[in-house]
């Protein structure tokens, strides 16, 4: 009589790659003690990307001042990058990945100023941002792929990037075409730091306005300098 087969069965081994639930739990409070620093470097893209904004668009104005906001916008900038991609990354980065996120965090910064800058001030100042908003496009989008793609450059001239450069030249072209418009016009609030002086030709115009309406004083008649002559006398002298 042959023997039957065993029925009993047996516990399958654990998948490990599959997490085990007290790891899952270790993940979680990670990322949960994680979570304010993410939210700080979050604030500092933004902070870094709004302080660029201002400082490119504004620059020929008062170059040493904007010069050292931008560079302040780019410092929050690139702290904000280490804290998020390199410090609470999940894997130890090696040195070449650390120099690549930071210079191209750095064209990313100034990508993200000038487009959005451009785009906020654009009625202010339509000659510079005419440039300044296509440039953004193109330094922006390239920055992200060399920061991000493994095989960044394929995907940089692939149909996207061909479609982003198709997108930069109808913006530029357009923006150039709206501009002298725009300039004429005088829309948004000026950004002129010269400061009407003293005689200039308005003021000039407004004190001859003034001299203009103010009224002369009557000439004097004889009679007035002479306090002592009144009508219907005599001085005496008269034959």
């Amino acid at each position: 009589m042959s023997s039957s087969p065993s029925l009993a069965t047996t516990t399958p081994p654990p998948n490990p790659a599959q997490p085990t639930r007290s790891q899952r739990r270790s993940q979680s409070r990670r990322e949960s003690a994680s979570l304010p620093w993410r939210y700080l470097g979050y604030v500092g893209y933004y902070v870094g990307a709004g302080l660029i904004s201002g400082a490119v668009v504004h620059h020929p104005m008062a170059p040493a001042r904007y010069s050292m906001i931008a560079a302040s916008g780019v410092l929050v900038f690139l702290l904000a990058t280490v804290l998020n991609d390199l410090i609470l990354a999940k894997e130890r980065q090696p040195l070449s990945r650390i120099l690549r996120v930071l210079g191209t965090s750095t064209m990313l910064s100034f990508g993200l100023g000038m487009l959005s800058g451009g785009m906020q001030h654009f009625a202010d100042l339509p000659e510079r941002c005419a440039v300044l908003i296509p440039l953004g496009i193109v330094l922006s989008f390239v920055a992200f792929f060399l920061k991000e793609a493994k095989r960044p450059w394929r995907r940089i001239f692939s149909l996207m990037g061909l479609a982003i450069l198709v997108v930069t030249a109808f913006t530029f072209l357009g923006l150039r075409h709206i501009a002298p418009t725009m300039a004429e016009s005088g829309g948004g609030h000026s950004h002129s730091d010269a400061v009407p002086e003293e005689g200039s030709g308005d003021g000039q115009e407004s004190g001859n306005g003034r001299d203009t309406t103010q009224p002369t004083s009557p000439p004097t008649s004889p009679d007035a300098t002479h306090p002592s002559k009144e009508p219907g006398h005599d001085d005496g002298h008269q034959h």
